[in-house]
């Protein structure tokens, strides 16, 4: 596997948020309007995948 960013960004998307800025080194800042994440383009572990889910409010889980 290659990383879980595609399905990170595709799950953020699918709930309303949008990149807004880049962020330092592989990171980008995501918005929703009212949350704003911090998320790694070198997303390997599925645990961090699923902090970034739980940060932005989302049930989904890898």
């Amino acid at each position: 596997m290659k990383g879980y960013y595609a399905q990170v960004a595709a799950q953020l998307r699918g709930a309303g948020f949008w990149l807004f800025a880049p962020g330092k080194g592989s990171h980008e800042k995501w918005t929703n309007g009212r949350i704003k994440l911090i998320v790694s383009r070198n997303c390997f572990s599925r645990h961090t995948a699923n902090a970034i889910m739980c940060d932005a409010g989302l049930d989904h889980r890898f």
